[in-house]
Parts: structure tokens; C-alpha cells; sequence
């Protein structure tokens, strides 16, 4: 009989099965993905990334970036059917991070997911917020000082985080390490990280800790909840689904990739200055690797300190912002496709529901017919409308 994962509570939000969905930007963690994952009982999460872009067109109307946050929010809600949604807000996404905040609020979020930098402004952007007191803040840190550091700023405010997400050096896309000898030392492995967040969270008011990064199988999530995870957050699993954003191409790039594929990118780099894992075979980051491409940034979602060195060299860094959407097919023709990926990439052979893969990792047998993908509602069911 396989284990019986237990449910997870954040503030005041029940999660039937302890998976949080991996807020994946730009738009690969789309509204049909976090709906299916909260029908499913898991936690589904959006990005808000790039949404003011994303939502326009699915709408055909204009969004600016709360507009966009929030309808973004209510499309999810719609397919998740009761369960929970939550946003993720990249720090880094300096020109839209509190509209975002804010916008996820009005539309209905459970849970506010931060990091791609620390969270320190969260507490004072949501405490004149009307839904204040229903959703959970939940910061992502990488190590125990981290935390702590939150800690003593959101107390400031009579806030704490409501649970962490501890992401360790395997996950996908930004990660907390701007070193690949930082990154690969075995003193960040996830399990240490999570020793040194546990203090730091008793300290703190005892709170959920979730660990998230390399995060695989069943047998996986049981041993981090009997490290004393409440849960955990899986980002590449969900990438493989038939209800992720990601494109044809993106998806048959997963699952034919090897273990030598996968890379971190930092000569060049992200244009925030964190390590950004890839599939080396992206043809953005090859033609990065090349210096092909001007510099150019036409997007700016994605700033240093208020800028993209990208606008301007193409030595050091690369556009993410250009690439990540022509992977979701909403970019011109002449922008290449770029994929991020976790560690354990090469590990998926094929994709799969969503209905599916959350019984795989609930350790549930497979039932008849689940290489089918579940139905999605087409979006004029939903009250949408699908611009030209």
C-alpha cells in the first residue's frame, strides 16, 4: 500500500495532497496548469511574469500588470474548482512586483510565493490590502541567514511568513547561488539548507517549511516530509505536462534531453546576476553562446537594479525575457526559443496529465488510458476570448 501523503496548511488555506506547483515564468506555469494542479488537490501556481503580455492576448483586451494578475488569478480559479492557487512574484521583476502582488489579491489568490531575490517590501505592499488577513506570504530562501533576515524585516510590519519554500542548487531557472563553485558545493545540498531553515523557523514561530529543487519522485517527497517538510514545491514534472504553457518544441526538447544537457548558465548569464539552469540545446542560449544576437532588451521585465545590462553587451549576460516567451509562442518569428529546466530533466521520458503525474507522486496506481490528457475546457466556457 503506498504511503498516505498527508494534507499541508498555509494560513488559512488547506492543501489536500503537500505539492506546490513551481511558479515556472515566463507563462509555462499558465493558468490551464495551476487549474489542473488545484483540481487535483495540490497547490497551483501562477507567474506573474510578463502576465500584462500573456492575459491581453488570451483575452483580446488590453491588462496592465494588476488587471493581468488578477484575471490571471480568476481563469485559474475557474478550472481549479475550489482548490488552491497561488502567484509567484520574482523580486527581480522589479517594474510590476507590487502591482502583481496586489492584482493576485484582488483576484482571489491564496497565497503570495516570493523570491528571485528577498521579499523584504511584502508585508508593507499587502497590509493595506482588504484581503490582508486571508492570504498566506510565503518568502522563498535558500538559506537559514536568508530567512532570518525576512524574518526580522516582516516583523516590522506584524507580519511572519505563513511557510518558506527552501530551494536548494538543483532546481530550475533562477537559482540563490551567483557561483557555479557556490552552487555545487556539497554544503548547499537541500538537506543542509533545510537543517539550517528549521532553526531559523522554530526561532521564528514555528512555521511550514517546503522543500523544493531536484525534487523527483514519491519516495522523495516522504523522505523530505520525514526530514520534517510540511511539503514540497516541484517545478520540471509539471513542465512535462500536457497542461504546462510550454510549446511543442520545448516539451520533445525534454524528453529527449541527456544529463550533459542540462547546464548553468553565468558566462553569460542572467541579466539579474543569479545562475540560470537551461537545456544547453535552447536555441536562444546557443545563439547567446555565440554572441549572435545584438544586445537588445524590448521587454524589460527582468531588471538589475532598474536596468538589463542585456540592452546594452551581450558579452556577460543574455535576454531571458524574449527567449522564455517564443518558448510559449507569444513572441515575433525572429526570437528563438529558450528552455529552463530543473536538474532532473533528463530524468522525464515522456509527458504526461496532470491527473496523472499527481497520482504518480501521490504513489497511486496508474488508471486506464492516463497517457490521455485531461480535458480542458475550451476558453469560451470560461468567458474568455482568444484574440487573433
Amino acid at each position: 500500500m503506498p504511503r498516505q501523503l498527508p494534507k499541508m496548511t498555509i494560513r488559512k488555506t488547506d492543501v489536500r495532497v503537500p505539492i506546490i506547483q513551481g511558479g515556472m515564468g515566463i507563462g509555462l506555469s499558465s493558468y490551464t496548469l495551476a487549474g489542473a494542479v488545484a483540481r487535483e488537490g495540490g497547490m497551483g501556481v501562477l507567474s506573474s511574469a510578463a502576465l500584462d503580455r500573456i492575459v491581453s492576448k488570451r483575452h483580446g483586451k488590453r491588462h496592465n500588470f494588476r488587471e493581468a494578475a488578477a484575471q490571471d488569478v480568476r481563469d485559474a480559479k475557474i478550472l481549479g474548482k475550489g482548490g488552491a492557487i497561488g502567484m509567484n512574484c520574482m523580486v527581480a521583476v522589479l517594474n510590476s512586483y507590487e502591482d502583481s502582488v496586489l492584482g493576485s489579491m484582488d483576484g482571489g489568490v491564496d497565497a503570495i510565493i516570493s523570491g528571485a531575490g528577498l521579499p523584504m517590501a511584502l508585508p508593507e505592499i499587502v497590509n493595506n490590502h482588504e484581503r490582508k488577513d486571508e492570504v498566506a506570504l510565503v518568502p522563498i530562501a535558500s538559506s537559514g541567514r536568508a530567512l532570518d533576515l525576512i524574518c526580522r524585516r516582516w516583523s516590522r510590519s506584524n507580519r511572519l511568513p505563513d511557510a518558506v519554500v527552501v530551494e536548494g542548487p538543483l532546481a530550475g531557472g533562477h537559482i540563490a547561488w551567483r557561483t557555479l563553485e557556490e552552487a555545487n558545493d556539497p554544503a548547499n545540498k537541500l538537506e543542509n539548507l533545510l537543517a539550517e531553515v528549521f532553526e531559523v523557523a522554530k526561532k521564528w514561530g514555528n512555521f511550514p517549511v517546503i522543500a523544493a529543487g531536484g525534487v523527483y519522485t514519491h519516495e522523495d517527497i516522504c523522505r523530505y516530509l520525514d526530514m520534517g517538510c510540511a511539503g514540497v514545491q516541484m517545478g520540471t514534472r509539471f513542465l512535462a505536462t500536457y497542461e504546462s504553457g510550454a510549446n511543442e518544441a520545448y516539451k520533445k526538447t525534454l524528453v529527449e534531453c541527456q544529463e550533459s544537457d542540462i547546464e548553468l548558465a553565468s558566462k553569460p548569464g542572467s541579466p539579474c546576476g543569479m545562475l540560470f539552469r537551461v537545456l544547453k540545446q535552447s536555441p536562444f542560449y546557443q545563439q547567446a553562446l555565440k554572441r549572435e544576437r545584438a544586445p537588445k532588451c524590448d521587454k524589460g521585465y527582468l531588471l538589475n537594479k532598474g536596468n538589463c545590462p542585456s540592452k546594452y553587451e551581450n558579452e556577460k549576460t543574455f535576454c531571458i525575457c524574449n527567449g522564455l516567451l517564443s518558448s510559449i509562442d507569444l513572441n515575433n518569428p525572429e526570437e528563438k526559443d529558450l528552455y529552463t529546466v530543473g536538474s532532473s530533466a533528463y530524468r522525464i521520458d515522456r509527458i504526461m496529465s496532470v491527473h496523472e503525474l499527481m497520482r504518480e507522486l501521490q504513489g497511486l496506481p496508474a488508471e486506464k488510458e492516463t497517457s490521455r490528457p485531461i480535458e480542458i475546457r475550451p476558453q469560451s466556457d470560461l468567458g474568455l476570448h482568444q484574440s487573433t
